[in-house]
């Protein structure tokens, strides 16, 4: 596990302590938490249980034959 060091200002490192408190984590927990959350390329399970949970929503080729046709690329 790697170990990062940050430079906080006062301020900032009070409001992360409460933060920290207010989760009843440590603050090395909590930002861990933060930096996964904030830089993640995966959906979270919250959004992945949404699927399907409109059954009155158009389905994919219900959204591209309301687009029409493509146009043919012009050559460079």
């Amino acid at each position: 596990m790697a170990q990062v060091t940050i430079y906080l200002d006062a301020g900032a490192a009070r409001r992360l302590r409460a933060a920290a408190r207010e989760a009843g984590v440590s603050v090395s927990r909590w930002v861990g938490e933060l930096v996964q959350n904030r830089t993640r390329s995966d959906w979270p399970a919250e959004a992945r249980e949404l699927a399907g949970a409109w059954p009155d929503f158009p389905d994919l080729d219900d959204l591209r034959a309301a687009t029409g046709k493509d146009q043919p690329r012009g050559r460079l």
